[in-house]
């Protein structure tokens, strides 16, 4: 701003403008410069208007910044905790927001969470960068007691231990586990973590000792910053589930108010393939979500993988391979679909497809 450079078509998101205020203030050459939130005081807000730019407001009781440039860390989200309990923290408060908002049919809070989400899409393609990503897809239901949950572990951390980027949909049960997988460094730092974390089984009934306990191994498996866009873990989780919260156990996560923003962004941004274990509705409407971008994919074009996890559970419990299998049919689509029985199984069909790409 010091350089005498036009401020026109610049746009400025969540700046603290206050430390230019001085220089912003004696500058007319503002028509078309664009401020997203941020910090800047009433003199230079009428300043900025009168001389042509568009000062976007944001709302000071809102639990969030619908301007943030940045992606959420465990501990922004479950501030609080300890004191307040969950209730308190900006993950729920950011939840009830929302659904008082749905409830008076407020047109501003609309457009401060359209505007969210679209900040934090931008964020996480800054932050996952040109790194490939692995989606991993599960129910929420699976225990932290559970074997199911300690191949998920381990699943996450044999993809993210490949160079790979773990994503889930960032809430508990399986999509905890791989992502807490992916965290951690070593195999014995699985073992352990599972360990620690079984004592709390599940976050019902309460969600604050499901959260302490996972934010004191989280804290353990982080003690060294990032480098060279060392990103393991992502959450991509939505409000439009407040009912499951957060897990912890990832580089940055990525929440969002639409849940079909966040489903279409997860899906898209899982290049190198997507691991599907046991779940129910939500994980079904994620299979077929991601099966149509496959089943038109032109032939030429190698497929990422689709990887169902359990044989009995797809083809008889839930039985959506069938439909799998008949779509895949004479389409490229079919040579991309797999039904496996373990996780083990699973990360070699789309490790195997690293190799060959």
């Amino acid at each position: 701003m010091g350089s005498g450079a036009p401020l026109s078509g610049l746009r400025l998101q969540d700046l603290d403008l206050t430390r230019h205020e001085e220089r912003l203030l004696a500058r007319t050459d503002l028509e078309g410069l664009v401020v997203l939130g941020g910090r800047l005081s009433p003199e230079l807000d009428e300043h900025l208007r009168l001389h042509g730019a568009l000062v976007f407001p944001t709302d000071p009781h809102a639990p969030v910044n619908p301007y943030r440039a940045s992606l959420y860390q465990p501990h922004e989200l479950y501030a609080g905790l300890a004191p307040y309990g969950y209730d308190q923290t900006p993950d729920a408060r950011a939840y009830a927001w929302s659904r008082e908002a749905d409830l008076h049919h407020d047109v501003f809070v609309t457009l401060l969470r359209a505007i969210h989400d679209d900040s934090v899409s931008d964020a996480l393609t800054e932050f996952v960068g040109n790194a490939p990503v692995v989606g991993v897809m599960g129910g929420h239901a699976l225990t932290r007691d559970s074997e199911a949950y300690a191949g998920a572990a381990r699943l996450g951390h044999r993809l993210a231990s490949a160079g790979l980027v773990v994503a889930t949909g960032g809430g508990p049960g399986a999509m905890e586990a791989a992502n807490l997988g992916a965290l951690c460094r070593t195999e014995d730092q699985v073992t352990d973590a599972v360990k620690r974390l079984a004592g709390i089984p599940s976050f019902r009934p309460s969600i604050a000792d499901w959260a302490t306990s996972a934010l004191a191994v989280h804290d353990d498996l982080v003690s060294e910053p990032l480098r060279d866009n060392g990103v393991r873990s992502i959450g991509i989780p939505t409000w439009f589930y407040g009912h499951e919260p957060p897990n912890v156990f990832c580089n940055g996560i990525a929440k969002y108010f639409s849940n079909a923003i966040r489903e279409d962004g997860l899906l898209a941004r899982s290049t190198a393939g997507l691991i599907v274990l046991h779940g129910a509705a939500g994980t079904v409407q994620e299979i077929f979500q991601s099966i149509t971008p496959l089943y038109y994919a032109e032939a030429e074009h190698p497929l990422p993988p689709l990887v169902l996890v359990g044989t009995d559970h797809w083809s008889r419990e839930v039985p959506v391979w069938h439909a799998i299998e008949a779509l895949g049919r004479d389409r490229g689509m079919g040579q991309a679909v797999h039904l496996v029985d373990t996780v083990e199984e699973a990360a070699e069909v789309v490790l195997a497809r690293g190799r060959t790409t």
